[in-house]
C-alpha cells in the first residue's frame, strides 16, 4: 500500500466505529478490519460506503491485508468484546505480528486477563496497551476519557495520537493519562464502571422518592435535576436525568414509565465488589447498586410478593420543596461517599499490585468524556492535592466537612423512605457508610467474643499492645 496508515482498527461494533472516525477527525490515516465471518462481512462494506466516504480510512478485508496497511511499528487498537474474543483476536493477530508492534486492548477487559496478555506478548517482544474507553459512543466519537495501562514503552509510542483524540478540559488538558503497568489501566476503567454503578443507582433511588413518594410529574422532576446540574452535582448523569425525564412516548405519556423496571449489566460492576472484596475494602454504596440491579431483574418474584403487601405509599404533610431540598443533600452525599470508596478501593490495589498510581491524575483524566463526570472530581483533586499523605478521602477535613455538611439528608431520605416502604439502599448504605467511618467503637468486639467462644479464635485487648491475643472460656 503506497500510503500505510498510522493506527488499525480492527473491530467495528459503534465504538470501533466512532474511535476510528476521531483518529481520522484528528490527521491520522487509519486502516479497519472487521471479523469476516456470517453477516459481520456487511459491516465493513456498510462502514466504507456511508461514515467512512470522503475520509482517510482505509477498509481491509483480511488481517495479512489489514496489518500490510499499517507503518511500523504497527499500532492495533483491537474494540471487541471482553473475554474470550479478545485472546482470539490476539492469537488471530500475533503470527503476522514483528518484535515492537503495539496492540491497544480499548474494550472493558478484566484486569487479570490485562495482566496476563501483558505477561505473554511482552515474551515474544509485542507490548500490550490495555486502555479503558469511557464515554459511549459520543465520546469515542469526539473525545472520550481514557485510562491506559500496560506498556509504557508502547505508550510513549501512541500517546500523541491518543491525547489528540481525547476530551480535553476547560485548559485543554487532554482526559488521557498513564495509569500503570500491567492491567492499572483496566482496573481504574472497571472501578469508573463501578462507581457510575452506585451513581446511577442514588439518582433512581431520589428519583424514586420523587415520583412515588411526593407525587412529582416527570417535568417537576426535569426541571429539579435541571436546578442540580447549576450546583454541586453538576455533571453528566444530572444532566441527561433532565432529558431522560422529558421524553414523551406516542401517547403523550413519559418514555420512562413505560421502561421494564429491569436494569441490565454487563459485569464490570460485579468485578468491581469481588475485586474489593478479594483486597478487603467494603464498597457499600457500589455493592448495594451491583445488588440493586440484580434485585430488577427479578421482576416477575418481585411482582408476586408485591401483592402480599400494601405497597409504596405517599408522603403525605411532607414540604414538597423542602424535601426535594434534602433529597439534593443525600444526593451529593452519597456520591460524595461513592468516590471516596472507589479510590479507596484504587490505592489498595495500586499498593497490592505495585503500579504507583496517582489518584490525582486518575480524577483529571474523568473531568471530561466518561459517564461519570461531575464537578465533584474537584473535590477528590483538592484533596489528594492538600498536601496530606490520605489513602481514603474523608481522611481530608474538607472533604468530610461536604458530606457532613449534607449527611442530615441521607439520614431523612432514608427516615421518610422508609416510612412510604421505598427502598433506598444505595443512599442508605452511604449514611451507614458514613456512620461507620466516623466511629471511633464499632459493636466489633461482641463478634470477637462469639468468635472466641465457639471456635477459639482468640482477641485482642484495648488494654494491651496491638499483636497480643487472648483467649477466655466463656461458659462456665
Amino acid at each position: 500500500m503506497k500510503n500505510k496508515s498510522d493506527i488499525g482498527v480492527f473491530g467495528l461494533g459503534v465504538m470501533g466505529q466512532s474511535l476510528a472516525l476521531n483518529l481520522e477527525d484528528n490527521g491520522y490515516r487509519v486502516s479497519v478490519y472487521n471479523r469476516m465471518e456470517g453477516e459481520e462481512k456487511q459491516v465493513i462494506e456498510e462502514f466504507m460506503s456511508h461514515k467512512a466516504v470522503g475520509k482517510q480510512l482505509a477498509g481491509t478485508r483480511s488481517v495479512e491485508e489489514f496489518l500490510s496497511s499499517l507503518q511500523s511499528p504497527r499500532a492495533i487498537l483491537l474494540m471487541v468484546s471482553a473475554g474470550p474474543a479478545v485472546d482470539a483476536v490476539i492469537n488471530q493477530l500475533k503470527p503476522h505480528l514483528g518484535s515492537g508492534d503495539i496492540i491497544i486492548d480499548g474494550g472493558n477487559s478484566h484486569f487479570e486477563d490485562t495482566q496476563r496478555r501483558f505477561r505473554e506478548l511482552e515474551n515474544e517482544g509485542i507490548h500490550l496497551v490495555g486502555m479503558g474507553v469511557s464515554g459511549g459512543e459520543e465520546g469515542a466519537r469526539f473525545g472520550p476519557s481514557m485510562m491506559p495501562g500496560g506498556s509504557e514503552k508502547a505508550w510513549k509510542t501512541i500517546k500523541p495520537m491518543m491525547e489528540s483524540i481525547a476530551a480535553k478540559t476547560a485548559d485543554g488538558a487532554p482526559c488521557c493519562g498513564w495509569i500503570g503497568t500491567g492491567g492499572a489501566g483496566h482496573f481504574v476503567k472497571m472501578v469508573h464502571n463501578g462507581i457510575e454503578y452506585g451513581d446511577m443507582q442514588i439518582i433512581a433511588e431520589a428519583c424514586q422518592v420523587m415520583s412515588s413518594g411526593l407525587g412529582m410529574s416527570s417535568g417537576e422532576i426535569s426541571e429539579t435535576f435541571r436546578a442540580w446540574n447549576t450546583g454541586k452535582l453538576n455533571g453528566y448523569l444530572t444532566e441527561i436525568t433532565a432529558d431522560i425525564f422529558t421524553v414523551n412516548d406516542e401517547d403523550g405519556e413519559p418514555l420512562v414509565d413505560k421502561i421494564l423496571d429491569a436494569a441490565g449489566q454487563k459485569g464490570t460492576g460485579r468485578w468491581t465488589v469481588i475485586s474489593a472484596l478479594e483486597l478487603g475494602i467494603p464498597l457499600p454504596v457500589i455493592t448495594s447498586a451491583v445488588y440493586s440491579r440484580s434485585f430488577s431483574a427479578f421482576k416477575d418474584l418481585r411482582v408476586e410478593i408485591a401483592k402480599l403487601g400494601k405497597g409504596h405509599s405517599r408522603l403525605d404533610g411532607m414540604n414538597k420543596p423542602e424535601t426535594v431540598d434534602t433529597l439534593e443533600q443525600a444526593v451529593i452525599a452519597a456520591r460524595l461517599l461513592t468516590l471516596a470508596e472507589g479510590f479507596y478501593l484504587i490505592l489498595a490495589a495500586s499498593k497490592e499490585n505495585g503500579w504507583s498510581i496517582d489518584p490525582v491524575s486518575v480524577a483529571k483524566i474523568w473531568r471530561e468524556g466518561c459517564i461519570i463526570r461531575s464537578a465533584m472530581l474537584e473535590d477528590v483533586i483538592t484533596a489528594f492535592e492538600s498536601g496530606s499523605d490520605i489513602e481514603h478521602l474523608l481522611q481530608d477535613s474538607k472533604y468530610y466537612g461536604e458530606v457532613d455538611r449534607n449527611a442530615e439528608g441521607m439520614k431523612k431520605v432514608t427516615e421518610c423512605a422508609a416510612e412510604a416502604r421505598i427502598p433506598t439502599p444505595a443512599i442508605s448504605s452511604a449514611m451507614n457508610q458514613f456512620n461507620t467511618l466516623s466511629s471511633d467503637r464499632l459493636p466489633a468486639n461482641i463478634i470477637q467474643a462469639q468468635r472466641d467462644y465457639f471456635g477459639a479464635h482468640t482477641y485482642e485487648r484495648t488494654d494491651r499492645p496491638r499483636g497480643e491475643f487472648f483467649h477466655t472460656e466463656w461458659k462456665k
